[in-house]
């Protein structure tokens, strides 16, 4: 799997420390869109290598960081940067018009 997860708990280090870009994808398991979402991001993530790294938070086992960032709807996606949200993506979006979204942390 190139996605990894994340949690409450290892939040702070996975994504806001990170490096680099982090996606982290607000899902949850009885959520139909973010079944379709999650083939997608697991793709792109083998494709992107290390440029963006994947993360996954489920959002009903981590409701701390879920509501920290004020996810209502899922699935949304959003991509930190030096600790920030800089993009916020939400739905189910096709692969196509998701890599486009995300060219700017990919190229």
């Amino acid at each position: 799997m190139a996605t990894s997860q994340t949690t409450d708990a290892t939040f702070t280090e996975d994504v806001l420390q990170h490096d680099g870009p982090v996606l982290v994808d607000f899902w949850a398991p009885w959520c139909g869109p973010c079944k379709m979402v999650g083939p997608i991001l697991e793709e792109l993530s083998e494709e992107w290598g290390d440029k963006l790294k994947v993360v996954k938070l489920n959002t009903d086992e981590n409701p701390q960081t879920t509501q920290a960032y004020g996810i209502t709807g899922i699935p949304t996606m959003n991509v930190y940067s030096g600790g920030e949200v800089v993009k916020t993506l939400v739905g189910a979006l096709p692969k196509k018009k998701l890599a486009q979204e995300l060219e700017q942390f990919t190229g």
